[in-house]
């Protein structure tokens, strides 16, 4: 029985990639280091993990997989901080209603990660 996400992982080209995601991750999003080995390491975001490894080809198209939504409560500060550090903040903060049944209403906004992935900060209204 599926209880959840456990994480998320991506794969980096280049030890350069790997030092620039862990910084974007841990020092700009204050993602926490749950544990660290050579070729990789685990961070925890709240309800779930990302997990990052320094040994790979890194694939720079989209995939099944479009982007990754983390859940917040300051859209607009999170931005801020992503474009002074110096990432592509692609769509900006703005307001959106998903005409579902109930309406769903929220904040968001995207940005591309250091490693060419899309990333959505993404707060519910309620």
């Amino acid at each position: 029985m599926i209880k959840g996400l456990h994480h998320i992982s991506m794969k980096c080209g280049t030890e350069k990639e790997f030092e620039e995601a862990k910084a974007f991750y841990i020092d700009l999003l204050g993602f926490k280091v749950v544990r660290q080995w050579p070729e990789g390491i685990m961070l925890d975001f709240g309800n779930g993990m990302l997990e990052l490894f320094s040994n790979g080809q890194g694939v720079r198209e989209l995939g099944a997989i479009r982007h990754i939504a983390f859940a917040t409560d300051d859209v607009d500060g999170i931005v801020s901080q992503v474009k002074e550090a110096g990432y592509e903040v692609f769509i900006d903060p703005k307001d959106i209603v998903i005409r579902s049944d109930p309406e769903f209403r929220a904040r968001m906004a995207f940005c591309f990660g250091p490693l060419g992935e899309q990333i959505e900060f993404f707060m519910e209204y309620t």
